[in-house]
């Protein structure tokens, strides 16, 4: 069976070996964040619908699990902001009740929590991993470019919230861009939002790669390691590249050959490579990452966003 809202499994550097569960379709989010590996969002909203049938990603559950080994953990992410869909918790309640050993993650940009419904939803998962990349207004006008009906005093309000009424791990990432929101003042309004949201775990995270929006580039390994000092917790660490993807049972080596018969003939954005390949497009940036760190591809940014393509050395 050809599964259209399921992919991978992939191996994720933060959840093992994930399943992941796409309930929205291409970038429909609350944000629309500079630095978004997935390009900039063509539908921002924050307007909660059934914006893909949950029975039919309850059907390809139920294939995939009736037919293959268990991942680590089912993953609600994709290439919006999942919790859009206001059906989602029918599909977290089937894994739940039908599959009880299954763990269930979602990675979300927690803009939503604020709503008690949404909060409900997310109480059955495992973890959450929400994020929050400035404190004030004038940094998150610019790293995220919300959808006009997301406020930031009411989006930290409601990761607050959902702290005190969640049982589950909270792990909190937070990405920096140079110049953009790694200025002092946010460093520390950060911090006292982080004292007041007690996540289980906090994530630093920079660009891997060029975004889609030119001039944004990442942070160094000491301006990070200086940000975790300045906000003080015992529970944080930087992101790093998942170092062992080819040792984990899901990498398909031809799905890597594959990605560099298509770039070796032409220059693709992430986008043409999901369209070509038929591949969803958190899939395919799993292996991106393992062919940038073998130094195979380099990326280009033009008008129509990043190209990935084959370096010219090889």
């Amino acid at each position: 069976m050809k599964y259209k809202y399921l992919f991978g499994p992939v191996p994720s550097r933060r959840l093992g070996v994930s399943l992941g569960v796409d309930t929205i379709p291409y970038k429909t989010c609350t944000l629309d964040c500079v630095y978004c590996e997935c390009g900039r969002t063509s539908n921002l909203t924050a307007e909660r619908k059934e914006y893909i049938n949950v029975d039919l990603i309850i059907t390809e559950l139920k294939n995939y699990l009736s037919e293959n080994p268990a991942p680590d953990f089912i993953t609600f992410s994709g290439s919006g902001e999942p919790t859009l869909n206001n059906k989602i918790g029918r599909i977290i309640d089937f894994v739940k009740n039908n599959y009880p050993n299954t763990k269930i993650a979602v990675l979300t940009n927690g803009t939503l929590l604020s709503l008690e419904e949404v909060r409900k939803t997310l109480s059955k998962a495992d973890v959450v991993l929400p994020s929050l990349d400035a404190a004030i207004q004038t940094d998150f006008q610019k790293i995220n470019r919300p959808s006009s009906d997301i406020k930031l005093n009411t989006y930290i309000d409601g990761l607050i919230k959902f702290r005190k009424e969640y049982n589950g791990e909270i792990w909190l990432e937070i990405f920096f861009a140079k110049d953009i929101n790694d200025n002092k003042e946010n460093i520390l309004a950060l911090r006292d939002a982080i004292n007041m949201i007690k996540p289980d775990k906090i994530q630093l995270n920079t660009l891997d790669r060029p975004a889609a929006d030119k001039g944004i580039t990442p942070l160094s390994k000491d301006e990070l390691t200086q940000i975790m000092k300045t906000l003080e917790s015992e529970n944080i660490e930087i992101i790093s590249k998942f170092k062992s993807r080819k040792e984990i049972r899901s990498f398909r080596k031809d799905v890597e050959d594959m990605i560099i018969e298509t770039i070796k003939r032409r220059p693709c954005t992430l986008r043409d490579l999901s369209n070509i390949l038929g591949l969803h497009i958190n899939e395919i940036n799993k292996y991106l990452d393992v062919l940038e760190k073998e130094g195979k591809i380099e990326t280009t940014i033009q008008d129509r966003g990043v190209f990935i393509r084959l370096r010219k050395s090889l």
